[in-house]
C-alpha cells in the first residue's frame, strides 16, 4: 500500500499530510510540500488545516452529548430554542431534521424549499442553527463548548478558529483560470459549526479513534450518527447515506464512514473503515481544478480506493 500512495502522490503534485493508520500502528505518514509558497516554506506533518466539512461531525457530536444529558430531545423544533426565528416552519424543523440536512431551510427570512423530513438538500445553515441551539442550551459560546470537548479529550491542535490559539496553520491555495496557485484569503470565523474547524492529522486520528469507540458519545448515540436517514447524491461519490455529520456507503463489502472538507484553499478527507479500524485521513492546501470537484478530490479519493483494496484482500485471504 505505501507504494501506491507513493505513486498517486508523485502523479497528482499533492501538496499535504496523508496518514493512513489503524488504533495501533501506522500504515503509512508523510507531509509533502509547503505551508507557505511565498516563501516557500516545507509542510510539517504536524501542521494545521481548516477541516472544512469534517466539522459537521464536531458539531453533531457536541448536540449528542446534551441529548445524553436530557437537555434536548432530537424532536425538539427550533422554536423551543430559537424564538427569534417568527417563521412558521419554526414550529416544525427539528433538531433531527437540521443534523440531517432534510429541513428545507435556505433563508431564515423564507419559507421552505421542501416540506420538512421529504427530501435532503446539503446546508451549512442548519449546522449554524445547531450551534445557535447548543449556546441556547448550555448557556455558553459554541466556541466554549467545542473548546472545553477538545481539551477534555487532549486535542491539543484542534480549535474554534476564535480560540486563536493555532500557531501552524498551512496557507491555503487555490488554482486560478490560468493554472496558477494564488493565496485564497479564509474568513476563517463564517460557518465554523458546518466547515471551519482546525486541526492535524495526528488529532484527527485521535477524533476518529474516540468516536468510533464510543468515548465521545455512547455507543447508542453513535448508532445514531450512522444510521441512514437520507440519500445524499454526492458530487464525489456520486451518492450515499447521511446519519448525523457523517457520509457512508450502505451495503458495501467494505464500509467507509467519515466526511469530505472543502473549505477556500483546503481540501480534506477523514474517514473511517470498521472492518479493519483504518483511518484514512488527507488534508491538503492546494486546491486544483475546482470546476470539477471529483479532480480537486482525486489524491483523497485514489487513496481511500487504495486503502480498501488492501482491507479486501486482507478479509478475503
Amino acid at each position: 500500500m505505501v507504494s501506491s500512495i507513493d505513486a498517486i502522490v508523485h502523479k497528482h503534485e499533492f501538496n499535504g499530510v496523508i496518514l493512513v493508520a489503524t488504533d495501533t500502528t501506522t500504515i503509512y505518514s508523510n507531509a509533502v510540500g509547503f505551508s507557505d509558497l511565498d516563501p516557500k516554506t516545507k509542510i510539517k506533518f504536524s501542521d494545521q488545516f481548516v477541516i472544512g466539512s469534517i466539522s459537521k461531525q464536531i458539531t453533531a457530536v457536541l448536540i449528542l452529548r446534551e441529548f445524553e444529558k436530557g437537555n434536548l430531545r432530537l424532536e425538539d423544533t427550533i422554536h423551543n430554542y430559537l424564538e427569534k426565528i417568527k417563521q412558521p416552519w419554526s414550529k416544525k424543523i427539528t433538531i433531527h431534521h437540521l443534523l440531517t440536512h432534510t429541513h428545507g431551510i435556505s433563508d431564515i427570512e423564507k419559507p421552505l424549499e421542501f416540506t420538512e423530513g421529504t427530501q435532503f438538500k446539503y446546508s451549512q445553515l442548519g449546522y449554524e442553527l445547531l450551534a445557535q441551539i447548543l449556546e441556547k442550551i448550555t448557556g455558553k459560546s459554541f466556541e466554549i463548548s467545542a473548546t472545553e470537548l477538545f481539551e477534555e479529550h487532549k486535542l491539543k491542535n484542534t480549535f474554534h478558529p476564535q480560540h486563536k490559539k493555532y500557531h501552524n496553520l498551512v496557507k491555503g491555495y487555490v488554482e486560478n483560470e490560468q493554472g496558477i496557485l494564488i493565496f485564497a484569503p479564509n474568513s476563517l470565523e463564517n460557518y465554523v459549526p458546518a466547515g471551519g474547524f482546525i486541526s492535524n492529522a495526528t488529532d484527527l486520528k485521535k477524533w476518529s479513534q474516540k468516536l468510533y469507540s464510543g468515548q465521545l458519545v455512547t455507543k447508542e448515540s453513535l448508532k445514531l450518527m450512522t444510521t441512514k436517514y437520507a440519500t445524499r447524491i454526492h458530487p464525489i461519490f456520486d451518492t450515499g447515506e447521511y446519519g448525523y455529520g457523517l457520509l457512508f456507503k450502505e451495503g458495501e463489502e467494505n464500509i467507509q464512514i467519515g466526511a469530505l472538507g472543502y473549505s477556500p484553499g483546503f481540501v480534506s478527507a477523514c474517514y473511517y473503515y470498521p472492518q479493519d479500524k483504518t483511518q484514512v485521513i488527507v488534508l491538503e492546501n492546494n486546491a486544483r481544478d475546482l470546476g470539477n470537484f471529483k479532480n480537486t478530490f482525486r489524491v483523497h479519493t485514489a487513496v481511500m480506493d487504495a486503502v480498501k483494496k488492501q482491507s479486501l484482500r486482507i478479509a478475503n485471504q
